[in-house]
């Protein structure tokens, strides 16, 4: 067995022929990368610009890599993971009791919506109560819940499919599966450009059990529930999937652009799916919805002529007529698109400026207009909050300070599997550039509790 590296892959072979599952895969990601073009070139964008001309690859890498559960079988993880454990029905008490519960806990999952394509988080915990005198190694609970997730999913159906998984798989006397499911909610750019507040996510919390704990009885739901003490099954939703992905939160998509859409159905199909399964048929158009979000164009800011109000004179960094206290906006709310793999980030801006005298503070409506302004493209977080910083100065003068701290799903996609970590990126002008106090005293004004999430 060798491998031959062609610039893009890393294609098998066997005695110097490529195999056949091999040449199968490498069609179907460029496939994928041809339909991200097209997504591209819809959007309005230079697919050969700087930042973009690895796109196609890496958003087909990591679309693979987040749904790599389509060619992965739960009888391959399990079978050999199943360990003999005497005592478990005898009264003795070993592993777990006499066949007592086993449980994980906070898992962290991540799967792909399939009514809009976009990632969406799951904390996950799982258990079963053993038969047979057998136990199955507690890695392997993972591993069979990832299979699952790592497909186009809904929450019910996710936590339904691991919990057959596993009853069928190790023959328990009973399974449960618990999920609390976190999906990004769409923005809306028309009421987000005008200052109304937005739903940053969806929270669902959906429960499967088979064999004892298939009716739902408290009795045998206690022991699980109690180890889980934050989490009351009373309130799980009785979930379709319009009432979980925000993609339905209107009643129609639109007019789309067709041959974004097509592209789209492609991507699904090369992935392993039918682009025609129920679940799916308005997914294609939903996406291009969500994408054309982000199409480059001149969206106009809503400054109301506040640039027209400061003397450039007074800008340019040279002459020193500002205050000494520093003013602040926080936790100005934005979303974009990682232009790197085609995924949301999302998050939060934090500003701190040095007024000019004769200059009036500026209204937290205009600064939250540059925050999307900027925010509404395709992006990169580093290049976000220069962008951010250099429309303020324009405005309020050169001594400016500008945090961002966001959640990219990205990370998620790429198998980075941490939930609740963000990335946080910092540009300074004018006097934060040599006044390490005014910094310090800047970032100390930021909460602990800042809205990321």
């Amino acid at each position: 067995m060798g491998a031959l590296d062609d610039g893009r892959y890393n294609v098998k072979l066997e005695n110097g022929v490529k195999l056949g599952s091999e040449i199968e895969r490498e069609e179907q990601t460029l496939a994928i990368e041809d339909a991200v073009k097209v997504l591209l070139q819809g959007l309005g964008e230079d697919i050969n610009r700087e930042g973009l001309r690895k796109t196609p690859h890496r958003v087909a890498k990591a679309l693979r890599e987040g749904t790599r559960g389509y060619k992965q079988k739960v009888k391959d993880i399990v079978q050999g993971a199943l360990f003999p454990e005497a005592g478990l029905e005898s009264g003795v008490g070993h592993a777990g009791g006499e066949g007592g519960p086993v449980m994980v806990r906070d898992l962290d999952l991540f799967s792909y919506c399939e009514s809009c394509l976009l990632p969406f988080q799951v904390k996950c915990h799982l258990g079963y109560v053993p038969s047979g005198q057998r136990v199955v190694g507690l890695s392997k609970l993972y591993r069979v819940a990832d299979v699952f997730a790592k497909r186009l999913q809904a929450p019910q159906r996710l936590a339904d499919e691991v919990c057959s998984a596993l009853q069928h798989g190790i023959k328990p006397k009973g399974v449960v599966v618990i999920l609390q499911c976190s999906h990004i909610h769409f923005p809306n750019i028309e009421s987000a450009l005008h200052g109304s507040d937005q739903q940053r996510s969806v929270q669902v919390l959906v429960t499967s059990g088979s064999g004892i704990f298939d009716n739902g009885k408290p009795d045998e739901w206690g022991d699980f529930l109690g180890l889980l003490r934050n989490i009351d099954i009373k309130h799980r939703n009785g979930l379709n999937d319009k009432c979980w992905c925000p993609s339905h939160s209107s009643t129609k998509v639109g007019p789309t652009n067709s041959r974004m859409v097509t592209a789209v159905a492609s991507i699904i199909d090369s992935l392993g799916e039918d682009p025609l399964r129920n679940e799916l048929l308005g997914t294609p158009a939903r996406f291009v919805k969500w994408l054309t979000n982000f199409k480059s164009s001149n969206v106009e800011m809503k400054l109301n002529g506040f640039a027209h109000s400061v003397d450039p004179v007074k800008c340019n960094g040279s002459v020193s007529h500002s205050e000494h206290r520093i003013y602040t906006e926080l936790n100005l709310p934005f979303w974009s698109q990682c232009e790197h793999h085609l995924l949301p980030f999302h998050g939060v801006v934090h500003i701190g400026y040095y007024r000019i005298k004769g200059v009036d503070p500026m209204e937290k409506t205009l600064l939250q207009s540059v925050v999307h302004f900027h925010g509404f493209k395709l992006q990169v977080q580093e290049r976000l909050t220069r962008q951010i910083a250099e429309t303020v100065s324009l405005l309020l003068g050169r001594d400016i300070m500008v945090v961002v701290e966001a959640i990219h799903t990205c990370m998620m996609s790429r198998g980075i599997e941490k939930c609740g970590s963000n990335t946080a990126t910092i540009a300074v002008l004018g006097r934060f550039l040599t006044d390490p106090a005014a910094r310090a005293n800047f970032l100390q004004s930021i909460p602990d509790s800042s809205t990321v999430g």
